[in-house]
């Protein structure tokens, strides 16, 4: 009779085991090595960029710009207002040490905010003039709501354009911008404005 080699139970184990236990060891850990980059890439995605909360601000002041022009229709009064453009740019640029700011930068911030708002009331006033009448909606008053409003959307601004600086900085500013800009689009007044108030934004445009 033929004999047969014993095989107890303390026998090691046959090469071909090990190298594939070795094979599937290295194949896990490829896989997980791929789904933590995979989750690092999409959190890096997800962080919220500082475009958004300067053109929220932005796009909000803007937006007041319709009850300006209300008053100013009720009133009368210019739309131009040296004194008051003065004193908004003044005020924001005596805040910009606070927020590390260069105060030529603010300067030219709150001038084309005003410049952009400005626009507006010119061209929503046009279109009242030709039609022969204002919308019949509820006034607030330019002293006691509307400027107290402005005031308060000062430091909403000056914060989010300082969170904003390092990106204004880098070549592909002016097309994150763009591409960000599309979610604020309204209609052709307004988004004739957003586009000069964000003019100067990027470094690379000064």
């Amino acid at each position: 009779m033929a004999a047969y080699p014993r095989i107890g139970l303390n026998s090691e184990p046959a090469p071909i085991n090990m190298e594939l236990n070795m094979r599937l060891l290295l194949a896990t850990s490829l896989l997980t090595l791929t789904c933590m980059s995979s989750c690092f890439a999409f959190a890096a995605e997800q962080k919220p960029s500082a475009i958004e909360p300067l053109l929220q601000a932005i796009s909000e002041r803007l937006s007041i710009a319709d009850q300006v022009a209300l008053s100013k229709w009720d009133s009368g009064k210019a739309v131009e207002d040296p004194p008051r453009e003065l004193q908004v740019i003044s005020a924001a640029q005596a805040r910009a040490a606070e927020f590390k700011l260069n105060p030529d930068d603010v300067q030219r911030l709150f001038k084309a905010q005003i410049e952009a708002n400005k626009q507006i009331q010119n061209a929503l006033l046009a279109q009242w003039h030709a039609a022969g009448k204002a919308p019949d909606t509820t006034r607030l008053s330019l002293v006691d709501d509307i400027r107290p409003k402005l005031d308060r959307l000062q430091t909403q601004l000056l914060q989010a354009y300082a969170d904003f600086q390092p990106l204004r900085k880098t070549e592909d500013c002016r097309i994150k911008l763009d591409m960000a800009l599309k979610r604020y689009q309204t209609d052709p007044i307004h988004d004739q404005a957003l586009v000069l108030a964000t003019a100067d934004l990027c470094s690379a445009n000064l």
